[in-house]
C-alpha cells in the first residue's frame, strides 16, 4: 500500500492535539481506505485457503455477498445518493470482525472449535451485505446464520432465534424487511429512514441511537448488539470492563450526560466539538467497573476507528473529558499508520504518572498526548469560566493535573534517539503546545499539588520497579 503524503501542516496541527477539517478528513479518507483493503484482503485469503479451511460453498456465499454489496452500490450511485455499502464496510465495528476473519483464514493449523468460529464470523459477510443493500433500497433474498441465539443486524437491530443451527431466510423489499425461520412466525421489520428499523414481534430488539451532537449532525448509535463490539479479554493485559446492555434508566443516563456534551465541549474549544464531529461513529457502551466509586472507563481499538467504548459518564463534563480523551488516541493511532514517528522496540521501560506499570516508547507517547489534549481542554475551559469561580477551580485542577503528568514524560518522549524527522517535528509540537499552557497558569496551590503527586507517582512507580530502566525516572 503506497502511503498518502502528510503536509507539515497537519503534522502540526495533530501535534498541538488539534487538527483542521482537511487534516481530520485526511485521517478519515485513509482509515477508510484501509478498512476497504482489509475486506478486499480477508476476500483474497477466503479463495486461497485450504478446503477444510474454507469451503466451495463459503466461497460462494462470499462472493454472492459481495454482489449483493455491488449492487447496492450501483444502486445509491444511479440515484445520486452516498453509498450504503461503503457506509456500512467502514464502519468501526466491521475492522475487529474482518481482522478476525483474516487470522482465520491464515491460520497454519486450527482446531475443530477453531474452524467454527470461523465459519461464523465468514457468515457474519451475509447480514453486512444485506444491511447495506436494505439501506440502499435494493431487493433481496439472502440466508444469514445466527450466532449464539443471535441474528445482529448492524445498524437495525437483533432477532433472537434461541438456535445457532437453523438459517434465517431475509426477504427485503420496499424499506420492509421479513426475517423467516423454520418453525417460528415471521418477523417484520420496518426501516426508519435515518437509523434503525421498528418491528411489533417481541423476538426483535431495535438499534438504540443517540441524537446528533450537534442540530442537523448524524445521529451516533450506541451499540449494544454488534458481536464484535468488546475485544477478547487477554492475560496480562489491562482489561476493559465486560460490554454493557442498557435498559431503559441506563440509555436515559447516557441521553442525558450526551445531550450536555457538546456545550461542555466547546468550552475547552471548538475543535473539540469539530473533531467529534469527525471522527466519533459509534459508542459502545460497556459495564461501569466495580468499586470505581462513580468512575468510569474508557478505550478505543485500533483496528475499529471511528469507536469509543465507555462506561456510562456521570455527567456531561466527564462525557466531553471522555471524548477527548479517546479521540486523541484515535487520532495519534491513525496518523501513526500514515507516518513513522518512532522506531523504538516494544520494551515496557518508561515511567508514566498515570499508569503503575512500566510502558513501552509507543504506549508513554499515546498517554502523554491524551493527557496534553485533557490539559488544553481543562485550561481553556478554566478561562472560559473564571466568573464561575467553583467550576472554574474544578477545571484548574483538571487541568495542572494533567499538565503536571505530560510534563513528567516529555523529556523521555523528547530524548528518544529513535524518533524519525517526522516523530521528532510531531513531538517538538508537543513541547510546544506544553510550554504555552505557561502563559495562562493555573492557580500556585493547584500546581504544587498536581507536582507533588507526580513526585509521589514516580516514588512509588521506582520502589515497585527498581529493575527497570532508569530512563525517565
Amino acid at each position: 500500500m503506497i502511503l498518502p503524503e502528510v503536509p507539515n501542516r497537519a503534522l502540526a496541527e495533530l501535534g498541538r492535539t488539534e487538527g483542521g477539517a482537511g487534516t481530520l478528513a485526511l485521517l478519515v479518507r485513509d482509515q477508510d481506505t484501509r478498512r476497504l483493503l482489509l475486506l478486499r484482503a480477508v476476500l483474497d485469503a477466503a479463495e486461497a485457503a485450504d478446503r477444510e479451511v474454507c469451503s466451495a460453498a463459503q466461497r460462494t456465499r462470499l462472493r454472492q455477498d459481495w454482489a449483493l454489496l455491488a449492487e447496492a452500490d450501483r444502486t445509491d450511485r444511479a440515484r445520486g445518493r452516498a453509498s450504503a455499502a461503503r457506509a456500512r464496510l467502514t464502519q468501526p465495528l466491521t475492522g475487529p470482525w474482518a481482522g478476525r476473519c483474516l487470522r482465520g483464514l491464515r491460520r497454519a493449523a486450527a482446531t475443530v472449535a477453531e474452524r467454527r468460529e470461523l465459519a461464523l464470523d465468514l457468515a457474519h459477510f451475509s447480514t453486512l451485505a444485506a444491511v447495506a443493500a436494505a439501506r440502499a433500497g435494493t431487493a433481496f433474498t439472502s440466508r444469514l446464520t445466527p450466532r449464539d441465539g443471535l441474528l445482529a443486524l448492524p445498524s437495525l437491530g437483533v432477532l433472537r432465534t434461541d438456535t445457532d443451527e437453523a438459517a434465517v431466510e431475509a426477504v427485503h423489499d420496499n424499506g420492509v424487511m421479513t426475517l423467516r425461520r423454520s418453525g417460528a412466525p415471521d418477523v417484520v421489520v420496518h426501516l426508519e429512514r435515518d437509523a434503525g428499523a421498528w418491528s411489533a414481534a417481541p423476538a426483535w430488539t431495535p438499534a438504540y441511537t443517540l441524537p446528533g451532537l450537534l442540530p442537523g449532525a448524524a445521529p451516533v448509535p450506541l451499540d449494544d448488539l454488534d458481536p464484535y463490539r468488546v475485544p477478547p479479554r487477554e492475560p496480562g493485559q489491562y482489561a476493559l470492563s465486560g460490554p454493557a446492555a442498557p435498559d431503559d434508566t441506563e440509555r436515559k443516563r447516557w441521553l442525558q450526560a450526551w445531550s450536555g456534551a457538546a456545550a461542555v465541549l466547546r468550552t475547552g474549544g471548538e475543535h473539540r466539538v469539530s473533531e467529534a464531529l469527525a471522527l466519533l461513529r459509534c459508542l459502545v457502551p460497556l459495564e461501569t467497573p466495580p468499586g470505581s466509586d462513580g468512575g468510569g472507563c474508557s478505550a478505543t481499538r485500533h483496528e475499529a476507528f471511528g469507536a469509543l467504548l465507555s462506561s456510562v459518564p456521570a455527567t456531561p463534563v466527564a462525557f466531553a473529558a471522555t471524548l477527548v480523551h479517546e479521540l486523541q488516541h484515535c487520532k495519534l493511532a491513525a496518523l501513526s499508520e500514515m507516518v513513522t514517528l518512532h522506531q523504538s522496540d516494544g520494551t515496557a521501560r518508561y515511567f508514566a504518572p498515570w499508569r503503575p506499570d512500566p510502558r513501552p516508547y509507543e504506549g508513554l507517547l499515546q498517554g502523554a498526548y491524551a493527557h496534553l489534549g485533557l490539559a488544553d481542554f481543562f485550561q481553556r475551559r478554566a478561562l472560559s469560566q473564571e466568573r464561575e469561580r467553583q467550576r472554574s477551580a474544578s477545571a484548574w485542577v483538571e487541568h495542572a493535573r494533567y499538565r503536571a503528568q505530560v510534563g513528567a514524560a516529555l523529556p523521555a518522549l523528547v530524548g528518544s534517539p529513535h524518533l524519525t524527522v517526522q516523530g521528532r517535528a510531531f513531538v517538538d509540537e508537543m513541547v510546544a503546545a506544553h510550554e504555552r499552557m505557561a502563559e495562562n497558569p493555573a492557580p500556585r496551590g493547584h500546581t504544587a499539588r498536581a507536582q507533588a503527586y507526580v513526585k509521589a507517582a514516580r516514588a512509588l512507580w521506582t520502589q515497585r520497579h527498581p529493575l527497570a530502566p532508569p530512563t525517565n525516572r
